[in-house]
């Protein structure tokens, strides 16, 4: 039975639902809504594949237990943001477990957002509106495992599904033609995608991440993303996808030092203007008013843009 190797392994739980509320004197409360994956990585974990040996095994359920456990008993601070409550079970995984040498956490979040009642906002209640899906996840792992406590975090965070629309400012045009190529060029357009973006911190020790503010950094890179494509001059003067996406990472990069690169993949949702000419009707290029919406196929474009230097916390 052990003819062959184990080259890597990972194992856990997976689609933890935990919900944490804050509650304050005045009344004043705080949710978070996380489902939460855990996966732990350790060469004494062999004979469990090999041989059927549990003994070093942790079960599933204590690191689904685990979880709740965190969430109940560390400071709000250290749950609230999703981030931060990802690097604490890490390291209390590896910490707590000698032949544990890295654990793997991905958080994501469910938004919710406050009620509003008369532009004021309602202390407990909350709505969930469309929009984009916020996730954190961080590895922590030992030095010199297996007996060495956790020394080094890698912690990536990001969002997906933030759909944004703009009616003009973006084209294609000058792209390769040959004899397959029936597109024709597009000077003005309507863009249309559903951004994934995702950007990497990396720390030399546990401590260096202490001093990040997670939720500016993401706020911020939300912001840039926003503003590049509705805003940015240079995305007008060459409009296509690709420009656009280097634009926003761009910035993200230049506004935070703590970032080391951030990856992009923005799925063309295509919106197309209708042929109304067999109603003696002008609906194209110029003249274009009304849209057909395509689903599929569509374009696909990402890219991973990094500073030249990589920088470390």
């Amino acid at each position: 039975m052990e003819n062959s190797i184990i080259k890597s392994q990972a194992y856990g739980k997976d689609l933890v639902r935990v919900v944490r509320v804050v509650r304050h004197p005045d009344g004043w409360q705080e949710i978070v809504d996380y489902t939460v994956r855990c996966l732990l990585s350790g060469k004494e974990f062999g004979p469990s594949y090999t041989k059927g040996d549990n003994k070093l095994v942790i079960a599933t359920d204590s690191q689904k237990n685990t979880v709740f456990y965190l969430a109940k008993t560390l400071p709000a601070e250290k749950v609230m943001v999703p981030e931060v409550f990802a690097t604490e079970i890490a390291s209390f995984m590896v910490n707590k477990y000698p032949h544990v040498t890295s654990c793997q956490i991905k958080i994501i979040t469910k938004p919710w957002e406050r009620m509003q009642f008369d532009n004021k906002s309602h202390p407990h209640s909350f709505v969930r509106e469309g929009k984009e899906t916020r996730w954190a996840e961080a590895v922590v792992a030992k030095l010199n495992p297996p007996s060495a406590i956790a020394t080094t975090a890698h912690v990536t965070s990001g969002f997906y599904d933030l759909e944004v629309l703009k009616t003009t400012n973006s084209s294609f045009v000058d792209f390769w033609r040959d004899e397959l190529t029936t597109l024709p060029d597009m000077p003005d357009r309507m863009l249309s995608t559903r951004v994934q973006c995702q950007w990497r911190f990396v720390a030399e020790t546990l401590e260096s991440l202490k001093g990040v503010d997670f939720n500016a950094v993401y706020a911020g890179a939300k912001r840039h993303t926003l503003d590049a494509f509705a805003n940015d001059p240079r995305a007008w003067v060459h409009a296509s996808v690709q420009t656009t996406l280097y634009i926003m990472a761009d910035r993200i990069l230049n506004n935070f030092a703590q970032i080391d690169d951030v990856y992009y993949a923005l799925p063309n949702i295509h919106y197309f203007p209708f042929d109304m000419s067999k109603f003696g009707l002008k609906n194209l290029q110029t003249d274009a008013e009304v849209y057909m919406p395509l689903a599929d196929p569509s374009g696909y474009i990402t890219a991973t843009i990094a500073r030249p230097s990589k920088g470390k916390l």
